[in-house]
């Protein structure tokens, strides 16, 4: 619009008159907007273009009409024409109007915005389709969700769908292309501005507008427009003949949330779901990879296991548990060089992959992560103290794949565990020898009950006050058939490592049942003692297998003795008092094992359901340089077992000094090898109903060298 000369327009309101009655009465659609984008005015053929009334637009926003004009290239070229005062040319493709409009913005004297627009919709429809025929394809087009256009067999764009009109606010991509632009020449230039899918792009159109390929698909990243802080859209391009004349359809699907949930998948399929730390299967990929960068940079694998976790779950509940197991990832992460990497394998079970470093750096690293352990950590308002075991392994010659490393740490680990907790060790060759030897105890194991190999004897006990033997404790032995005699301390912990001592224990209990039967059946009144493992009281069939036992044997249960130590007692007093509580009630007898090598303390064994205590054979012998020792700590024992309400057994009764020690401070039992070693079955049958034939007793004889009990004997001479 032209300004009059000589006075300025707003000086003469006829002007606006005139030019507003101009305005009404052209062809093309026209608009004013005011500063803030509302509609102040339009013509009768803007109100039929855009099928609105005038009182409907007067003081509503361009913006909240036709909201999916925003961030399109009508509300820059706005900015523009506010900015520069020229006039803009632009295009835009409204979705509720299904129409391409055409027009010029420019700024009037007055500041507002006078928009001339026209429908070029029928020029984006190919000219020789006929009229119904195109239509269809109209209405096929925008019916497509994904954003759409026919090419000419130069690239041009022949047609679009609403979908591609929408998407011309992503500038810097090809389908932000217009109609009877270039569309591989806009790849092309996208391409040599250094966007790799461009130029994929361009090369894939190509073949497929020569007729070299069939069609063309491709996957890309968008990255959003500057200065917004959104994740990139991703899209599928696909490209292929229309017809059998020379045509091309491209169409980009908007696939971000399948990609999306890909990479979701991909990311939890690496990574522990509790600490989104790296997995088994990343650790193996991140070891591998540091083995293969180079021979003359070790890669040293660190393999941490906390001190008893167990109890944690047990005590607080698993969900403290978990978030102790988030804490220490993130303590463990904040102590690693910045090519370490932290991974948890599983349960309390955390490995380090530390590149370039040897065993010496490993061990270096693992003090540092066992420092991780001085501040306590703080679960459910208490200050948990905790420690852990690291096993150090740092690759050499022997190790070709991620397992072996694995293999050696997690070895180092266990024996780290095994020789006191609370320390870190380093792998030897040494160390995978003995591991071996315990594997193959261990698969030997499975079978030899079956195979009869386990054996018992049995091993009196005396009742001081008479000399009579009333009980036996069944001890179990194992003819290995290449190694001979095992001894108990060699495989029972392997039983226990590996699952297996539950079911021996079970046999034994069969076994000793029935052999007490067949004494009783003798004649013989004697009680059966069988040692019991912590493994036992917690896999949860204690009672059962007891009692199962003694009823497949038709024995009283009062003839049968649980030993156990006090050590396995207190790993969870609690559980073991309920199982306890029940057997005594069927009346078995619960005698503590071993007492006064374990760390349980004085309440806690004062509240255990126990009938027996057995005092261990270093506080009967005492040291070596000391006379008053034993005497001391047997009395005070004894005078615990009788405050309790318990019987007192010293066991390792291996002198006569120390029989007689037993007998003066109190003790109510005594057995050992200066009593009888470990007898067999039928050994100990002959020799106790051989004494009761001879002196009406369930006597030994005397143990060689003399007489060494005032009367009642332990036995009568014959």
């Amino acid at each position: 619009m032209t300004e009059p000369q000589g006075r300025p327009p707003s000086a003469d309101p006829s002007w606006h008159e005139r030019v507003t009655e101009a305005l009404s009465t052209i062809s093309d659609a026209v608009c004013c907007l005011d500063a803030d984008d509302r509609f102040s005015w339009l013509n009768p053929s803007a109100e039929r273009l855009l099928d609105r009334r005038l009182a409907d637009l007067v003081g509503r926003s361009v913006w909240e009409v036709f909201p999916d004009l925003v961030g399109t290239d009508l509300q820059d070229a706005f900015g523009r024409a506010r900015t520069t005062g020229g006039v803009q040319q632009v295009e835009c493709c409204d979705e509720h109007l299904d129409r391409w409009l055409e027009g010029r913005v420019l700024l009037d004297h007055r500041g507002e915005l006078v928009v001339f627009f026209r429908d070029v919709h029928e020029r984006r429809t190919p000219d020789e389709e006929p009229v119904e025929e195109s239509s269809l394809l109209r209405a096929v087009l925008n019916a497509l969700p994904a954003r759409t256009a026919i090419l000419d067999p130069e690239g041009r764009i022949l047609t679009t769908n609403a979908a591609w009109c929408r998407g011309a606010t992503a500038r810097g991509r090809p389908y932000a292309a217009r109609v009877g632009a270039d569309y591989l020449e806009a790849c092309r230039t996208a391409g040599a501005a250094g966007d790799q899918d461009a130029v994929a792009a361009a090369e894939g159109l190509g073949a497929v507008l020569s007729g070299q390929a069939p069609s063309f698909s491709l996957d890309y990243a968008l990255a959003p427009r500057e200065g917004r802080a959104m994740a990139p859209t991703w899209w599928h391009l696909q490209a292929f003949p229309v017809d059998d004349r020379p045509r091309v359809v491209v169409s980009h699907t908007d696939i971000t949330d399948r990609v999306t949930a890909e990479q979701r998948a991909a990311w939890q399929a690496r990574h522990d779901h509790l600490t989104s730390r790296p997995n088994r299967a990343a650790l193996h990929e991140a070891i591998a990879d540091a083995m293969a960068e180079s021979a003359s940079r070790p890669v040293t694998v660190l393999y941490m296991d906390i001190d008893g976790f167990k109890q944690v779950n047990d005590t607080l509940g698993h969900s403290a548990g978990d978030l102790l197991l988030q804490e220490l990832a993130s303590r463990l992460t904040h102590r690693t060089r910045p090519t370490d990497l932290v991974g948890r394998l599983g349960g309390d079970e955390f490995v380090v992959v530390a590149r370039n470093c040897d065993a010496g750096g490993g061990d270096a690293l693992a003090r540092r992560f066992r420092s991780v352990f001085d501040e306590p950590f703080e679960l459910g308002g208490s200050l948990l103290p905790l420690t852990a075991s690291i096993g150090i392994a740092a690759s050499g010659p022997a190790h070709t794949r991620p397992d072996d490393l694995l293999r050696d740490a997690d070895a180092a680990m266990y024996a780290a565990k095994a020789s006191g907790r609370n320390r870190h060790l380093t792998f030897t060759p040494a160390l995978r020898t003995e591991l071996d030897d315990r594997w193959q105890i261990a698969s030997r194991l499975r079978e030899a009950a079956a195979q009869g190999e386990f054996t018992l004897a049995w091993q009196p006990v005396v009742h001081l006050a008479t000399g009579e033997v009333t009980s036996c404790e069944a001890l179990l032995r194992w003819n290995h058939p290449q190694r001979g005699l095992v001894a108990p301390t060699d495989f029972i912990p392997v039983a226990e490592e590996n699952g297996l001592i539950v079911p021996i224990t079970r046999w034994l209990l069969q076994v000793t049942a029935a052999q007490c039967r067949a004494w009783t059946e003798q004649g013989l009144h004697l009680s059966i003692a069988v040692n019991v493992s912590a493994v036992h009281l917690s896999s949860g069939t204690l009672i059962e297998d007891v009692l199962g036992a003694v009823a497949a044997a038709e024995l009283p249960a009062e003839q049968v003795v649980l030993e156990l130590t006090e050590t396995s007692l207190a790993r969870n007093p609690s559980q073991a008092t309920r199982q306890l509580s029940t057997l005594r009630d069927h009346g078995v007898q619960i005698a503590i094992d071993d007492f006064g090598t374990g760390y349980s303390s004085l309440s806690a064994v004062a509240s255990l359901p126990a009938d027996v205590l057995k005092v261990d054979r270093t506080l009967v012998s005492g040291p070596a340089t000391s006379i008053a020792a034993p005497e001391a700590v047997l009395r005070a024992v004894a005078a615990l077992g009788s405050a309790l309400g318990m019987q007192v057994l010293a066991e390792g009764v291996e002198t006569p000094g120390q029989l007689d020690l037993a007998r003066s401070v109190g003790c109510t039992f005594a057995q050992g090898h200066h009593l009888s070693p470990p007898l067999p079955a039928e050994e100990l049958g002959t020799l106790l109903t051989e004494a009761r034939r001879r002196t009406g007793r369930q006597c030994l004889p005397p143990p060689e060298g003399g007489r060494t009990m005032p009367s009642p004997p332990v036995a009568t001479s014959g």
